[in-house]
Protein backbone atom coordinates (compact mmCIF):
# COMPACT_ATOMS: atom_id res chain seq x y z
CA UNK A 1 0.00 0.00 0.00
CA UNK A 2 1.29 3.71 -0.59
CA UNK A 3 0.37 5.83 2.00
CA UNK A 4 0.68 9.42 2.18
CA UNK A 5 1.32 10.45 5.54
CA UNK A 6 0.74 14.27 6.59
CA UNK A 7 1.89 15.63 10.20
CA UNK A 8 3.05 18.96 10.48
CA UNK A 9 5.41 18.73 13.39
CA UNK A 10 7.21 14.96 12.51
CA UNK A 11 10.09 14.19 14.31
CA UNK A 12 12.79 11.19 13.61
CA UNK A 13 15.36 10.00 17.33
CA UNK A 14 17.17 12.35 16.33
CA UNK A 15 15.22 15.49 17.02
CA UNK A 16 13.39 16.82 20.17
CA UNK A 17 10.36 15.66 20.33
CA UNK A 18 7.73 12.49 19.79
CA UNK A 19 8.48 9.85 17.39
CA UNK A 20 5.10 8.37 17.34
CA UNK A 21 4.61 8.92 13.50
CA UNK A 22 8.62 8.45 12.63
CA UNK A 23 7.81 4.59 14.34
CA UNK A 24 4.60 3.65 12.78
CA UNK A 25 5.54 4.99 9.05
CA UNK A 26 9.52 2.49 9.85
CA UNK A 27 7.15 -0.45 11.08
CA UNK A 28 4.97 0.48 7.92
CA UNK A 29 8.12 0.39 5.49
CA UNK A 30 9.41 -2.65 7.08
CA UNK A 31 6.21 -4.59 6.37
CA UNK A 32 6.30 -3.46 2.47
CA UNK A 33 4.56 -0.28 2.56
CA UNK A 34 5.85 3.01 0.44
CA UNK A 35 5.38 5.80 2.50
CA UNK A 36 5.44 9.68 2.35
CA UNK A 37 5.77 11.83 4.86
CA UNK A 38 4.62 15.89 4.61
CA UNK A 39 6.07 17.78 7.63
CA UNK A 40 7.49 21.11 8.22
CA UNK A 41 11.18 21.99 8.79
CA UNK A 42 10.84 24.45 12.03
CA UNK A 43 14.92 24.59 12.96
CA UNK A 44 16.16 27.76 13.37
CA UNK A 45 18.06 29.04 9.95
CA UNK A 46 17.80 30.67 6.86
CA UNK A 47 14.06 30.19 5.55
CA UNK A 48 14.59 28.08 1.99
CA UNK A 49 12.57 27.73 -0.91
CA UNK A 50 10.27 24.85 -1.99
CA UNK A 51 10.32 21.45 -0.54
CA UNK A 52 13.66 19.44 0.50
CA UNK A 53 13.52 15.56 0.86
CA UNK A 54 15.26 13.02 3.27
CA UNK A 55 14.96 9.47 3.93
CA UNK A 56 14.07 7.61 7.53
CA UNK A 57 14.98 4.66 7.53
CA UNK A 58 12.83 3.60 4.20
CA UNK A 59 10.26 6.99 4.82
CA UNK A 60 10.47 9.61 2.11
CA UNK A 61 10.07 12.67 4.10
CA UNK A 62 8.86 15.79 2.59
CA UNK A 63 10.26 18.98 4.39
CA UNK A 64 8.63 22.49 3.96
CA UNK A 65 10.07 25.06 6.48
CA UNK A 66 7.38 27.05 7.68
CA UNK A 67 8.66 28.93 11.39
CA UNK A 68 6.79 28.04 14.55
CA UNK A 69 7.57 28.03 18.18
CA UNK A 70 5.52 27.97 21.41
CA UNK A 71 6.45 31.88 21.68
CA UNK A 72 4.62 32.72 18.81
CA UNK A 73 1.29 34.43 19.38
CA UNK A 74 -2.22 32.92 18.69
CA UNK A 75 -2.49 34.93 15.68
CA UNK A 76 0.99 34.05 14.44
CA UNK A 77 0.53 30.21 15.08
CA UNK A 78 -2.72 29.93 13.04
CA UNK A 79 -0.74 31.67 10.68
CA UNK A 80 1.89 28.92 10.40
CA UNK A 81 -0.87 25.97 10.19
CA UNK A 82 -2.62 27.78 7.17
CA UNK A 83 0.53 28.12 5.84
CA UNK A 84 1.39 24.81 6.25
CA UNK A 85 -2.68 23.78 5.24
CA UNK A 86 -1.80 24.74 1.76
CA UNK A 87 1.62 23.78 0.79
CA UNK A 88 0.81 20.42 1.80
CA UNK A 89 -2.50 19.92 0.10
CA UNK A 90 -0.60 20.97 -2.90
CA UNK A 91 2.32 18.47 -2.26
CA UNK A 92 -0.13 15.46 -1.15
CA UNK A 93 -2.29 16.06 -4.30
CA UNK A 94 0.59 15.09 -6.47
CA UNK A 95 1.55 11.78 -4.60
CA UNK A 96 0.48 8.66 -5.59
CA UNK A 97 -1.51 7.13 -2.74
CA UNK A 98 -3.59 4.33 -1.74
CA UNK A 99 -4.75 5.89 1.39
CA UNK A 100 -3.91 9.09 3.02
CA UNK A 101 -3.49 9.36 7.01
CA UNK A 102 -3.36 12.93 9.09
CA UNK A 103 -2.43 13.49 12.53
CA UNK A 104 -3.30 16.59 14.81
CA UNK A 105 -2.42 18.43 16.48
CA UNK A 106 -3.50 21.28 14.52
CA UNK A 107 -6.96 20.45 13.21
CA UNK A 108 -6.35 22.20 10.05
CA UNK A 109 -4.16 19.19 8.68
CA UNK A 110 -7.28 17.15 7.94
CA UNK A 111 -7.93 19.52 4.86
CA UNK A 112 -4.91 18.63 2.99
CA UNK A 113 -5.78 14.74 3.68
CA UNK A 114 -9.24 15.43 2.74
CA UNK A 115 -8.54 17.31 -0.43
CA UNK A 116 -5.86 14.38 -1.67
CA UNK A 117 -7.68 11.96 -0.58
CA UNK A 118 -10.62 13.07 -2.66
CA UNK A 119 -8.36 14.03 -5.77
CA UNK A 120 -7.19 10.40 -5.47
CA UNK A 121 -10.31 9.03 -4.77
CA UNK A 122 -8.89 7.16 -1.49
CA UNK A 123 -9.88 6.54 1.77
CA UNK A 124 -8.75 9.44 4.32
CA UNK A 125 -8.01 8.19 7.96
CA UNK A 126 -7.44 11.09 10.79
CA UNK A 127 -5.86 10.94 14.13
CA UNK A 128 -6.87 12.84 16.61
CA UNK A 129 -4.11 13.53 19.08
CA UNK A 130 -6.16 16.63 20.86
CA UNK A 131 -9.75 17.52 20.85
CA UNK A 132 -10.08 20.35 18.66
CA UNK A 133 -11.98 23.17 19.32
CA UNK A 134 -12.73 21.85 22.68
CA UNK A 135 -9.80 21.92 24.88
CA UNK A 136 -8.67 25.47 23.18
CA UNK A 137 -12.20 26.68 24.22
CA UNK A 138 -11.79 25.35 27.69
CA UNK A 139 -8.80 26.82 28.66
CA UNK A 140 -9.96 30.35 27.10
CA UNK A 141 -7.87 30.31 24.29
CA UNK A 142 -10.44 30.56 21.78
CA UNK A 143 -12.97 33.43 22.88
CA UNK A 144 -14.00 34.64 19.59
CA UNK A 145 -17.74 33.01 18.63
CA UNK A 146 -16.96 33.11 14.53
CA UNK A 147 -13.45 31.36 15.34
CA UNK A 148 -15.00 28.84 17.89
CA UNK A 149 -18.14 27.82 15.21
CA UNK A 150 -15.20 27.21 12.02
CA UNK A 151 -13.19 25.27 13.97
CA UNK A 152 -16.14 23.30 15.16
CA UNK A 153 -17.48 22.74 11.20
CA UNK A 154 -14.08 21.96 10.87
CA UNK A 155 -13.84 19.19 13.12
CA UNK A 156 -17.12 18.13 11.50
CA UNK A 157 -15.76 18.20 8.62
CA UNK A 158 -13.14 16.02 9.08
CA UNK A 159 -14.47 13.34 10.80
CA UNK A 160 -17.52 12.89 8.34
CA UNK A 161 -15.01 12.62 5.58
CA UNK A 162 -13.04 10.01 7.44
CA UNK A 163 -13.46 6.17 7.12
CA UNK A 164 -12.17 5.92 10.46
CA UNK A 165 -10.72 8.09 13.01
CA UNK A 166 -8.08 7.22 15.55
CA UNK A 167 -7.94 8.91 19.13
CA UNK A 168 -5.17 8.68 21.51
CA UNK A 169 -7.09 8.18 24.40
CA UNK A 170 -10.79 6.99 25.59
CA UNK A 171 -11.90 10.61 26.29
CA UNK A 172 -10.84 12.16 22.84
CA UNK A 173 -12.76 9.30 21.32
CA UNK A 174 -15.96 9.65 23.05
CA UNK A 175 -15.42 13.39 22.24
CA UNK A 176 -15.07 12.76 18.11
CA UNK A 177 -18.51 10.26 18.81
CA UNK A 178 -20.05 13.07 20.69
CA UNK A 179 -19.75 15.48 17.65
CA UNK A 180 -20.39 13.10 15.60
CA UNK A 181 -22.16 9.79 16.00
CA UNK A 182 -21.66 6.74 14.38
CA UNK A 183 -17.92 8.11 13.39
CA UNK A 184 -15.99 4.63 13.17
CA UNK A 185 -13.06 5.32 15.86
CA UNK A 186 -9.96 3.50 17.48
CA UNK A 187 -8.95 4.30 20.69
CA UNK A 188 -4.45 3.67 19.75
CA UNK A 189 -2.92 5.88 22.32
CA UNK A 190 1.22 6.59 22.66
CA UNK A 191 3.55 3.81 23.27
CA UNK A 192 5.98 2.63 25.26
CA UNK A 193 9.39 1.97 23.23
CA UNK A 194 10.95 -0.70 25.09
CA UNK A 195 13.92 -0.94 22.84
CA UNK A 196 14.78 2.50 22.55
CA UNK A 197 14.69 2.78 26.86
CA UNK A 198 16.68 -0.59 27.56
CA UNK A 199 19.57 1.76 28.29
CA UNK A 200 23.21 0.48 29.51
CA UNK A 201 23.12 0.78 32.72
CA UNK A 202 26.67 2.20 32.85
CA UNK A 203 25.42 5.23 30.70
CA UNK A 204 23.24 5.84 33.62
CA UNK A 205 26.42 5.68 36.64
CA UNK A 206 28.03 7.56 33.93
CA UNK A 207 25.08 10.22 33.44
CA UNK A 208 24.14 10.36 37.85
CA UNK A 209 28.30 10.23 38.19
CA UNK A 210 29.21 13.37 35.90
CA UNK A 211 26.93 15.95 37.62
CA UNK A 212 28.20 16.67 40.92
CA UNK A 213 24.60 18.24 42.13
CA UNK A 214 23.20 14.70 41.98
CA UNK A 215 25.67 11.76 42.42
CA UNK A 216 23.14 9.03 44.58
CA UNK A 217 20.35 11.29 45.27
CA UNK A 218 16.93 11.06 44.56
CA UNK A 219 15.81 12.16 41.18
CA UNK A 220 12.46 13.33 40.08
CA UNK A 221 12.44 14.53 36.39
CA UNK A 222 10.34 16.51 33.73
CA UNK A 223 10.85 15.83 29.87
CA UNK A 224 9.04 17.68 27.27
CA UNK A 225 7.06 21.19 26.49
CA UNK A 226 7.00 23.67 29.40
CA UNK A 227 3.89 25.42 27.37
CA UNK A 228 0.96 27.20 28.98
CA UNK A 229 -1.26 23.73 28.87
CA UNK A 230 1.74 21.81 31.18
CA UNK A 231 1.95 23.97 34.13
CA UNK A 232 5.24 22.87 35.15
CA UNK A 233 5.56 25.49 37.92
CA UNK A 234 3.14 23.02 40.07
CA UNK A 235 6.63 20.87 40.63
CA UNK A 236 8.76 23.25 41.28
CA UNK A 237 6.41 24.40 43.97
CA UNK A 238 5.83 20.87 45.31
CA UNK A 239 9.53 20.13 45.03
CA UNK A 240 10.29 23.20 47.06
CA UNK A 241 7.87 22.07 49.73
CA UNK A 242 9.44 18.54 49.31
CA UNK A 243 13.54 19.58 49.64
CA UNK A 244 12.18 21.38 53.55
CA UNK A 245 11.81 17.75 54.36
CA UNK A 246 14.61 16.14 52.46
CA UNK A 247 17.44 18.82 50.80
CA UNK A 248 18.96 15.94 48.70
CA UNK A 249 16.22 15.45 46.97
CA UNK A 250 16.65 16.99 43.01
CA UNK A 251 14.01 17.90 40.39
CA UNK A 252 15.99 17.90 36.68
CA UNK A 253 13.73 19.92 33.94
CA UNK A 254 14.48 18.98 30.26
CA UNK A 255 12.67 20.76 27.29
CA UNK A 256 11.90 24.11 25.81
CA UNK A 257 8.63 26.36 26.14
CA UNK A 258 6.71 29.92 26.71
CA UNK A 259 7.15 28.71 30.26
CA UNK A 260 10.78 28.20 30.48
CA UNK A 261 11.63 31.37 31.62
CA UNK A 262 9.02 32.03 33.92
CA UNK A 263 9.71 28.30 35.64
CA UNK A 264 13.29 28.90 36.02
CA UNK A 265 12.24 32.54 37.54
CA UNK A 266 10.02 30.75 39.98
CA UNK A 267 12.70 28.06 41.38
CA UNK A 268 15.18 31.18 41.95
CA UNK A 269 12.18 33.12 43.78
CA UNK A 270 12.21 29.72 46.22
CA UNK A 271 15.97 29.72 46.23
CA UNK A 272 16.14 26.24 45.05
CA UNK A 273 17.46 27.10 41.65
CA UNK A 274 20.70 24.97 41.07
CA UNK A 275 20.36 23.47 44.56
CA UNK A 276 17.27 21.62 43.78
CA UNK A 277 15.88 22.93 40.58
CA UNK A 278 18.27 22.37 37.63
CA UNK A 279 17.16 23.01 34.07
CA UNK A 280 18.43 21.39 30.74
CA UNK A 281 17.61 22.73 27.34
CA UNK A 282 15.75 20.44 24.90
CA UNK A 283 17.43 17.04 23.92
CA UNK A 284 17.16 14.82 21.03
CA UNK A 285 15.01 11.71 21.54
CA UNK A 286 17.80 9.41 21.99
CA UNK A 287 19.22 11.19 24.87
CA UNK A 288 16.34 10.57 26.95
CA UNK A 289 16.90 6.72 27.92
CA UNK A 290 19.62 7.62 29.31
CA UNK A 291 18.05 11.05 31.40
CA UNK A 292 15.30 8.25 32.32
CA UNK A 293 17.08 5.13 33.56
CA UNK A 294 19.19 7.82 36.03
CA UNK A 295 15.68 9.32 37.41
CA UNK A 296 14.02 7.97 40.53
CA UNK A 297 10.52 9.04 39.42
CA UNK A 298 9.40 10.69 36.31
CA UNK A 299 6.50 13.40 35.94
CA UNK A 300 3.59 14.57 33.89
CA UNK A 301 1.67 17.62 34.54
CA UNK A 302 -1.14 19.75 33.02
CA UNK A 303 -3.26 22.74 34.70
CA UNK A 304 -6.55 22.10 35.66
CA UNK A 305 -8.45 21.74 33.66
CA UNK A 306 -10.70 18.69 32.85
CA UNK A 307 -10.48 18.76 29.23
CA UNK A 308 -6.83 18.31 29.41
CA UNK A 309 -7.47 14.85 31.26
CA UNK A 310 -8.01 12.97 28.15
CA UNK A 311 -4.66 13.48 27.00
CA UNK A 312 -2.11 10.90 25.86
CA UNK A 313 1.29 12.38 26.76
CA UNK A 314 4.51 11.10 25.62
CA UNK A 315 6.18 11.63 28.41
CA UNK A 316 3.67 9.41 30.53
CA UNK A 317 5.30 6.09 28.17
CA UNK A 318 8.35 7.05 28.30
CA UNK A 319 8.30 6.19 32.06
CA UNK A 320 6.97 3.39 31.42
CA UNK A 321 9.12 2.27 29.18
CA UNK A 322 11.88 2.72 31.12
CA UNK A 323 10.37 0.93 33.65
CA UNK A 324 10.04 4.29 36.16
CA UNK A 325 7.33 5.57 38.46
CA UNK A 326 5.54 8.57 37.18
CA UNK A 327 3.60 11.15 39.10
CA UNK A 328 0.97 12.84 37.77
CA UNK A 329 -1.52 15.49 38.94
CA UNK A 330 -4.60 15.48 36.89
CA UNK A 331 -7.91 12.85 36.70
CA UNK A 332 -8.57 10.45 33.43
CA UNK A 333 -7.15 7.78 32.39
CA UNK A 334 -3.99 8.05 33.26
CA UNK A 335 -4.88 8.49 36.89
CA UNK A 336 -7.38 5.54 36.95
CA UNK A 337 -4.44 3.23 35.26
CA UNK A 338 -1.74 4.58 38.45
CA UNK A 339 -4.45 3.90 40.65
CA UNK A 340 -5.36 0.42 39.08
CA UNK A 341 -2.17 -0.54 38.71
CA UNK A 342 0.22 1.33 41.68
CA UNK A 343 2.90 2.34 38.49
CA UNK A 344 3.20 6.52 40.05
CA UNK A 345 1.39 8.54 41.85
CA UNK A 346 -1.73 10.66 41.40
CA UNK A 347 -1.38 14.18 43.31
CA UNK A 348 -3.54 17.08 44.60
CA UNK A 349 -4.32 19.10 41.67
CA UNK A 350 -4.66 22.23 43.97
CA UNK A 351 -2.49 21.28 46.59
CA UNK A 352 1.18 21.43 45.67
CA UNK A 353 2.36 21.14 49.83
CA UNK A 354 0.29 17.89 49.90
CA UNK A 355 2.16 17.08 46.65
CA UNK A 356 5.25 17.84 48.45
CA UNK A 357 5.16 15.96 51.26
CA UNK A 358 4.58 12.89 48.88
CA UNK A 359 6.93 12.95 46.77
CA UNK A 360 9.19 13.44 49.58
CA UNK A 361 8.13 10.13 51.07
CA UNK A 362 7.93 8.34 47.98
CA UNK A 363 11.05 9.24 46.82
CA UNK A 364 12.77 7.68 49.36
CA UNK A 365 10.51 4.49 50.19
CA UNK A 366 12.77 1.71 48.19
CA UNK A 367 9.90 -0.76 48.67
CA UNK A 368 7.47 1.13 46.82
CA UNK A 369 9.61 2.45 44.35
CA UNK A 370 10.57 -1.28 43.36
CA UNK A 371 6.65 -2.16 43.20
CA UNK A 372 6.25 0.73 41.34
CA UNK A 373 9.11 -0.15 38.37
CA UNK A 374 7.78 -3.39 38.17
CA UNK A 375 3.81 -2.12 37.72
CA UNK A 376 5.19 -0.20 35.18
CA UNK A 377 7.22 -2.02 33.33
CA UNK A 378 4.29 -4.75 33.00
CA UNK A 379 2.44 -1.93 31.60
CA UNK A 380 4.72 -1.07 29.10
CA UNK A 381 4.85 -4.87 28.08
CA UNK A 382 1.41 -5.81 27.96
CA UNK A 383 -0.31 -3.24 27.12
CA UNK A 384 1.14 0.10 25.70
CA UNK A 385 4.60 -1.21 23.85
CA UNK A 386 4.55 0.08 20.13
CA UNK A 387 4.91 -3.24 18.47
CA UNK A 388 1.31 -3.96 20.32
CA UNK A 389 -0.39 -0.71 19.64
CA UNK A 390 1.49 -0.86 15.98
CA UNK A 391 -0.64 -3.78 15.11
CA UNK A 392 -4.07 -2.27 15.58
CA UNK A 393 -2.50 1.10 14.07
CA UNK A 394 -2.25 -1.51 10.57
CA UNK A 395 -5.27 -2.99 10.75
CA UNK A 396 -7.33 0.38 11.07
CA UNK A 397 -5.67 1.39 7.45
CA UNK A 398 -6.44 -2.38 6.38
CA UNK A 399 -9.60 -1.64 7.10
CA UNK A 400 -10.23 1.81 5.25
CA UNK A 401 -8.03 0.77 1.96
CA UNK A 402 -7.45 -2.98 1.25
CA UNK A 403 -3.91 -4.01 0.44
CA UNK A 404 -5.62 -5.39 -3.16
CA UNK A 405 -6.34 -2.11 -3.85
CA UNK A 406 -3.85 -0.09 -7.08
CA UNK A 407 -2.32 3.02 -6.15
CA UNK A 408 -3.99 6.04 -7.36
CA UNK A 409 -1.65 8.21 -10.14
Amino acid sequence: MRIVYIHQYYCNPGMAGGIRSYEQARRLVARGHTVDVITTDITPGARELGWRTTVDDGITVHWFRVPYNNNMSFARRIRAFAEFMVVAAAKAARLRADLVFATSTPLTVAVPGVIAAKLRRVPFVFEVRDLWPEVPIEMGALRNPVLRGVAGGLANWAYRNASEVIALSPGMADGVVARRPGTPTTVIPNAADLELFAVDPERVRAFRAGHDWLGDRPLLVYTGALGVVNGVEYLVRAMHTASLVDPDLRFLIVGHGKEWEPTKALAAKLGIKDKVVHMREKVPKSELPVILGAATMSSSTVRPIPGLWNNSANKFFDALAASRPIAINHGGWMADLLTETGAGLVLDPEDTEKAGAELAVHLRDEQWLQQARDAAHRLAVERFSRDLLFERFEAVLHRAAPANQPARL
